[in-house]
């Protein structure tokens, strides 16, 4: 029997996708799954919801709902973490409006920048505790990252916690390299290719079609006379600067570097179709649909399953049928891309097998690609640091690294507004886990 458990399963509509896809999988027997969240209410739907589900693919699981992390984690085989510490309200909504009163306007806010340092403040220690629960009660478990910033987030477990195997999941890769084979008017399955880089800063270095006489021909020349749609002008204008795709979307892109949102250039913002405050526009409008949502759950006898494209049933049905699966996971860099740091959080192939998870060499990316992604790890060095050793002096660094945050702020404007923000996050009670 294999035995999973999911930390943050109140993150119900997520669930609903990746328990879709583990039922739907070649896993041979019963399958255990252990749900844990602090939510009560949300916890008892994603229950149901996980019944009706493993009745609907004539799946045979065992359904346990608990609010005790410990219970849920006894035994694991595979740990499923989908936690938001702090919440949308107040953590995201504090991280949104501080910085936006100082001048510093935010898309997504939840990878680099004054938004995804300070998540990874708050949610990286919380993400310390499960892994070291996981040690004492699975210690043989792999750990599912699904948690934002992710980089910053592996890149602490792993200096941490290193005795607990984690990799880090996001669906940037393969939602991409369909979005561009869309884009073309091909299928993707006649599409390879090779990725790497870091968690949203990963560039396709090969994206190739196979003919119809078998070899393969290079698409990015074809990719270079796209018009692209407007919502994403900004990766367009990358891959026209530095000649490579890039794994995540425009929205995302355009606050890890300095060039596109600037608050006395109201041009680029209309220029680039950039979506200022995305992230809490989408949260107001998945709450005003929550109701209705968790009622069509609660009422459903049956659901139409289809496998989507996320990573997680991969790796276990990988790891558990012996039969190999070739992933993309966040890893910590033992040489697999030897241009950027030794330890970091890359993003490369892995393969999942009989014998575990597998990360592969993937070679040096080109000069300048790498160039341009130091300029996000420089700002998660001062980040991880400063989260292992308790240091807001070097979350304050971080932020003054920070591409978007430095080319818009002085160094008084900085510090002043790390202030207000760790004054107003230390004002909450976080750490624990969350999904509301």
């Amino acid at each position: 029997m294999t035995k999973i458990a999911i930390i943050g399963a109140g993150s119900t509509v997520f669930v609903k996708s990746l328990l879709g896809d583990i039922f739907l999988s070649s896993v041979p027997g019963k399958i255990d799954i252990r749900l844990m969240d602090i939510d009560p209410a949300r916890l008892e739907t994603s229950k149901r919801m996980a019944q009706v589900l493993a009745r609907s693919t004539s799946r045979d699981a065992s359904i346990l709902a608990t609010q005790d992390r410990s219970e849920a984690l006894e035994g694991a085989d595979f740990v499923i973490v989908l936690i938001q510490v702090g919440g949308y309200r107040p953590a995201t909504v504090i991280d949104f409006e501080i910085p936006d009163a100082m001048g510093l306007r935010q898309t997504i806010g939840d990878t680099l920048g004054v938004g995804g340092i300070l998540r990874a403040w708050r949610t990286a220690p919380v993400l310390v505790d499960i892994a070291r629960d996981m040690a004492r009660l699975c210690p043989g478990a792999l750990m599912l990252q699904y948690v934002n910033p992710m980089a910053i987030n592996c890149w602490v477990l792993n200096r941490l916690v290193p005795e607990v195997q984690v990799v880090g999941l996001c669906h940037s890769v393969q939602k991409t390299s369909q979005m561009l084979a869309d884009h073309l008017g091909e299928n993707i399955r006649d599409i390879r290719y090779s990725c790497g880089g870091i968690n949203h800063m990963a560039f396709y270095t090969r994206f190739e079609k196979r003919e119809a006489d078998g070899h393969y021909s290079d698409l990015y020349p074809r990719l270079h006379q796209v018009t692209p749609p407007e919502d994403e002008l900004v990766r367009y204008e990358i891959l026209k600067r530095f000649d490579y795709f890039v794994t995540e979307s425009s929205e995302h892109f355009a606050e890890y570097v300095p060039w596109f949102i600037k608050r006395d250039r109201p041009d680029l913002i209309e220029k680039f179709a950039i979506p200022l405050n995305e992230y809490p526009r989408r949260c107001e409008e998945q709450i005003k649909r929550w109701a209705s949502m968790e009622q069509d759950i609660q009422s459903a006898t049956q659901f139409d399953v289809v496998r989507s494209e996320e990573y997680a049933a991969d790796i276990i049905e990988g790891m558990v049928t012996g039969v190999p699966k070739v992933i993309y996971g966040n890893v910590a860099n033992k040489g697999y891309i030897p241009n950027l740091p030794e330890g970091c959080c890359v993003e490369v192939p892995c393969v999942a097998d009989a014998t575990g998870l597998t990360p592969l060499h993937f070679g040096e990316l080109p000069p300048h690609l790498a160039a341009l992604i130091m300029t996000n790890i420089a700002p998660q060095i001062c980040a991880v640091d400063a989260i292992a050793s308790n240091n807001p002096e070097q979350l304050r660094r971080a932020i003054a690294l920070d591409p978007h945050s430095g080319a818009e702020l002085t160094l008084d404007e900085v510090w002043d507004l790390s202030e207000a923000l760790l004054a107003r996050h230390d004002a909450q009670m976080y750490g624990k886990t969350s999904t509301s």
